[in-house]
């Protein structure tokens, strides 16, 4: 009976010993999971199954991230800094999905009307050159972008003296970067190509009506600002 007992006793003394040494250990990795937040959300990142997307942001969320950005910061730098902290504060879909409504946009703004524009105030203007000169026209936001792609002739208005570029290439990556900081991963592993074909890669063939090796035929195409800057 008393081996019994004794046996009993070692039995209850060994697992309370071990209870509360795994209780100990629990406790330690809360308080690192309290002291170390970032732990924490990267393991949260870690598990998260994010599917392919072609979901654009609203135009309303867009536009407003656009808007705040212009009046935050007073260059070109600084609004790309902050556009970058901002889409790093929506949720992955989310941040895709300004990607997606900036490739929507420069898809829809992609004429030849506008192409003549760009042209002509800056004195020339590739394919790159182009394309990102709509990202900085979208940087303008909502009101100026709706205006000058209706009428490229009324980018007179935004016509700064002494400006020597109206490119704006670093506006196109900035929800890429911002994917990449958040998640550690490549925004373009996530858009549903197959679904969202508005993007560059599907651009129309465009019919020229300007020739810069016939000046007059941008004069016909925007005559206000080719009468003003062109030389």
């Amino acid at each position: 009976m008393k081996n019994s007992i004794t046996l009993l006793s070692l039995f209850l003394f060994f697992s309370i010993a071990v209870c509360g040494q795994n209780s100990t250990e629990n406790m330690e990795e809360s308080l690192d999971s309290i002291e170390n937040p970032e732990m924490v959300a990267q393991i949260n990142l870690d598990s998260i199954a994010l599917p392919k997307s072609s979901e654009m942001l609203s135009e309303d969320t867009f536009w407003t991230l656009i808007e705040t950005s212009l009046k935050e910061t007073t260059n070109q730098e600084d609004q790309e800094i902050f556009l970058v902290s901002a889409i790093e504060k929506l949720t992955p879909q989310e941040m895709i999905g300004f990607r997606l409504r900036t490739d929507q946009l420069l898809y829809d703004s992609y004429n030849p009307e506008l192409w003549c524009a760009a042209y002509i105030v800056s004195g020339g203007c590739s394919d790159g050159g182009f394309e990102y000169f709509r990202c900085w026209l979208i940087s303008q936001g909502k009101e100026v972008f709706y205006k000058v792609k209706a009428n490229p002739d009324t980018l007179i208005t935004e016509v700064v003296e002494g400006k020597e570029s109206y490119e704006f290439e670093g506006f196109w990556y900035v929800a890429m970067n911002a994917f990449k900081n958040t998640t550690g991963e490549d925004l373009y592993s996530y858009i549903d190509y197959d679904t969202f074909l508005t993007n560059d890669e599907n651009y129309p063939l465009l019919k020229f009506n300007w020739n810069p090796d016939e000046p007059e035929t941008m004069g016909k195409v925007c005559p206000v600002l080719f009468q003003k800057l062109w030389k």
